[in-house]
């Protein structure tokens, strides 16, 4: 007789199997067998791991990247920057697909006379920078104006007006604007750049070419020195561990890591303040005992225009300056081309002051300049003169002085013949500024000819070295260390809108793994005596 089931035990399904026998014994295995739960198990997470990728790289791409806008006001005119990234554990990770730049002429120097005029120069760069950024994201992007060079040359009253003119026109931008974020960049810093305004160009051009290099945030020693040659001012900076006076050092600090950095900005050595001066030099009665460099009183011999070029021949427009340009060229000047001549004019403008070096060594100027160790990259104007030339990034040096010297010597038709795509006033300028880079990075910081750690460039990897994107970096990396609270440091790190489909994964992997475990059928085998057979049962909870 049947047992009746009590109260509270476990019901059970039961499956009839034939009885052994002699005749057809029975063997574990011989009845087919359902797949195993372990393999459930492997192929149910298998397929979540797939979804919960997907569901991830689905919600990264929908996360919007948060936009910056940089004007830089240089001394030949104004570049926007529009910027796109998008926050990590350490620097910005920027999103180059959205980034694009865009530039006006005049400087803003130019509107000495007319300040109001400056801020309206604006008006376009501000319209491509909108165009640039989503509507929905103008109220949250910041729009910063730095202005090198071209208005320190100013009178400050005049910079200040000009500045002033630019602030009405940012702050109807759409753009989130403050006033302090329309300055000059200044000469004059601080020791450190925990706030880093007022920090020169030449750092935060160290800052964009490492972050490009992939060097920023390690070893200082496997950073890389950057010398700009502007149309202003030079600026030379590099990490050296050579004693550097206060006046020159600044620390700048990413993560765990800090850099003893050598920085300098030298006011009126750029290209075309130079080659203003350059004039003023030959023509100078303080030379007229220099017999090859002066003719008469009136007339002087101009060693770094190449023979044949009279006025008469084209009246030349210099290229845009940042001092109230002289836009005719001088009419007594006597075109004599000769390149070592214009090497040791040129060489004459870096040394001016040096009778005023009050440290042990003086190399440029009156200003003190360490050692030149390690790796380097030269831009701006030097990359406009190498690519002119045609020139290769190594050798530099030695390659520059022979095509100076054969431009410099040539014949002003034959090089307009050429050159037909260039203006007069741009052709002007390469016999001196091939002579003046020799005279600057050979004869003044003593880099050999056959100098090959040097790299002359505008781009690394198809990023911008770009003094704009350092300083965008150096501010997003100072905003988010200033916020932050070192006990969150670590979720802060990561982009939060990435961080809730991570947990909702984690959640749903978690509930599968117990449904299944859940599901598991609890599986039991009797022999049942009365019946005399075999009896699977199922028991259910």
């Amino acid at each position: 007789m049947r047992r009746p089931i009590a109260r509270g035990e476990p019901k059970v399904q039961t499956l009839a199997l034939a009885p052994p026998s002699a005749a057809a014994p029975t063997k574990m295995g011989a009845h087919r067998r359902q797949p195993s739960s372990h393999r459930r198990v492997a192929g149910a997470l298998t397929l979540l791991a797939a979804s919960a990728l997907a569901l991830l790289l689905l919600a990264s791409r929908r996360v919007p990247p948060t936009y910056g806008v940089i004007i830089d006001a240089g001394s030949t005119g104004s570049r926007v920057h529009v910027l796109a990234y998008r926050s990590t554990a350490g620097l910005p990770q920027l999103d180059w697909a959205r980034m694009a730049s865009m530039k006006a002429t005049p400087g803003l120097s130019s509107f000495a006379a007319d300040p109001r005029g400056a801020g309206l120069s604006l008006a376009p760069l501000l319209e491509f920078a909108r165009r640039r950024v989503p509507r929905e994201s103008w109220g949250e992007t910041e729009v910063r104006l730095m202005a090198t060079a071209g208005l320190r040359l100013l009178d400050s009253a005049v910079a200040e007006s000009i500045l002033q003119s630019c602030r009405e026109v940012l702050r109807g931008s759409g753009f989130q604007f403050q006033d302090e974020w329309a300055t000059v960049i200044s000469d004059d810093h601080a020791s450190t750049l925990k706030y880093c305004v007022g920090a020169e160009e030449g750092i935060y051009a160290w800052v964009a070419a490492n972050y490009a290099l992939g060097t920023l945030g390690g070893d200082p020693n496997d950073t890389t020195g950057i010398i700009e040659l502007g149309g202003a001012s030079i600026q030379v900076t590099l990490v050296t561990g050579e004693p550097v006076p206060p006046k020159f050092s600044h620390m700048l600090k990413f993560g765990d890591v800090s850099y003893n950095l050598y920085s300098h900005s030298f006011l009126h050595l750029g290209l075309n303040v130079a080659y203003e001066s350059l004039h003023d030099l030959l023509s100078s009665p303080g030379l007229r005992s220099m017999a090859t460099h002066l003719i008469s009183q009136a007339k002087y011999k101009d060693p770094c225009t190449p023979r044949g070029f009279t006025r008469i021949a084209g009246s030349a427009k210099l290229p845009v300056g940042v001092l109230e340009p002289k836009v005719e060229y001088r009419p007594f000047a006597h075109s004599a081309g000769n390149f070592s001549e214009c090497r040791s004019a040129a060489l004459t403008l870096l040394q001016k002051g040096n009778e005023g070096c009050t440290y042990h060594e003086c190399r440029l100027g009156a200003a003190f300049v360490p050692e030149l160790e390690g790796k380097f990259l030269a831009t701006e104007n030097f990359y406009h003169t190498s690519k002119f030339f045609g020139l290769s990034s190594k050798p530099f040096l030695s390659d520059l002085m022979v095509a100076g010297e054969k431009f410099c010597h040539g014949d002003w038709s034959k090089i307009k013949n050429k050159y037909s795509s260039f203006d007069d006033g741009q052709l002007l300028l390469f016999c001196f500024s091939s002579a003046y880079i020799i005279a600057l990075l050979h004869d003044t910081l003593k880099m050999p000819l056959d100098h090959k750690r040097i790299d002359v460039v505008n781009q690394i990897h198809g990023v911008p070295v770009d003094w704009a994107l350092g300083a965008f970096i150096v501010q997003t990396t100072m905003n988010r260390t200033e916020y932050s609270d070192s006990s969150v440091s670590y979720l802060n790190s990561y982009d939060s809108p990435g961080l809730v489909p991570l947990l909702f994964i984690i959640v749903v992997v978690f509930t599968a793994l117990s449904i299944l475990r859940w599901r598991k059928p609890r599986l039991k085998t009797i022999y049942d005596m009365e019946k005399g057979r075999y009896i699977i049962t199922r028991v259910s909870q």
